[in-house]
């Protein structure tokens, strides 16, 4: 998480790819078209984040706080959201 902190609380297009961010607070954070495929992002605050066409792929979301987030366009393939909470307050199955 070092390497984020320093770009907070704009981290537009920022690549983590791989990076373990479990439990991190990224809460109203700017990720629009930042590469997130492959994150541990398991229980992540990400509510009210911009995750407006963010490399999502095959991310670890289990657990993660969306809610709030915007997620327009984006990449959500093998993404595993098991009971995350999604943009609207729902939780996912």
């Amino acid at each position: 998480m070092d390497f984020i902190s320093t770009c907070l609380p704009d981290c537009s297009g920022i690549n983590v790819n791989g990076t373990d961010l479990r439990n991190a607070n990224l809460s109203g954070v700017n990720l629009n078209q930042a590469d997130l495929s492959f994150v541990d992002l398991a229980g992540a605050n990400l509510s009210n984040a911009n995750l407006k066409d963010a490399y999502l792929y095959s991310a670890n979301l289990v657990g993660a706080d969306l809610t709030g987030a915007n997620m327009t366009g984006a990449d959500l393939r093998g993404a595993d959201l098991t009971g995350a909470t999604m943009p609207d307050g729902s939780l996912h199955n």
